[in-house]
């Protein structure tokens, strides 16, 4: 099964299954998932990354949960630049969690310093690590910083294996019921 193919279906069952929000349709996007805070809440309870305190967050609707508390448990958070490829948004304060006030209460920067590990949305993922994300955009083949990689996911993403090549690997999934700690073997 190619990619964009698996992308479509599950796409498609969150649609059926009416676990996404906006925005809606997902097709195209990281997808916005029911429960995506609660997952957000497991992955930074996760002692790994609770002791973190500096992380790169995607901009996708899904991960603002996830930049939301973070930064209210006073995580310094880098936010790729929609508008300056490379560049990122320094935060640290919550109000600035919403892809809108970014330029009000984030500082434009050109390196990440600092920064422990990064969380990418996804469109599916599996127990090896394999994400597979939206296909275009900032993290659409992993960041290739040499950062510990994380992503949420709602269980209608997850599957034994992907069944195409992933776009990155990651070591940790957030979920609504916990985290899975991933293995490549």
């Amino acid at each position: 099964m190619t990619a964009g193919a698996y992308r479509e279906q599950v796409w498609d069952e969150l649609m059926q299954r009416r676990a996404c929000a906006y925005p809606l349709p997902p097709h195209g996007h990281c997808p916005n998932f029911t429960h995506a805070r609660r997952a957000a809440a497991a992955l930074l309870a996760c002692a790994q990354v609770a002791a973190q305190h500096t992380l790169i967050v995607g901009p996708e609707r899904a991960l603002y949960p996830l930049r939301t508390l973070a930064l209210k448990a006073g995580k310094t958070l880098y936010v790729p630049h929609q508008k300056k490829a490379g560049w990122y948004w320094r935060l640290t304060d919550p109000r600035g969690a919403r892809l809108s006030a970014l330029p009000e209460y984030g500082e434009a920067v050109l390196v990440p310093d600092g920064a422990q590990a990064a969380v990418l949305a996804c469109v599916a993922a599996d127990p090896q690590g394999g994400r597979l994300g939206k296909g275009f955009g900032w993290g659409a083949r992993g960041l290739g910083l040499d950062l510990p990689e994380y992503t949420l996911a709602h269980p209608l993403m997850l599957s034994a294996r992907l069944p195409c090549p992933p776009d990155s690997q990651v070591t940790l999934i957030g979920t609504a019921g916990g985290v899975v700690a991933c293995d490549p073997a």
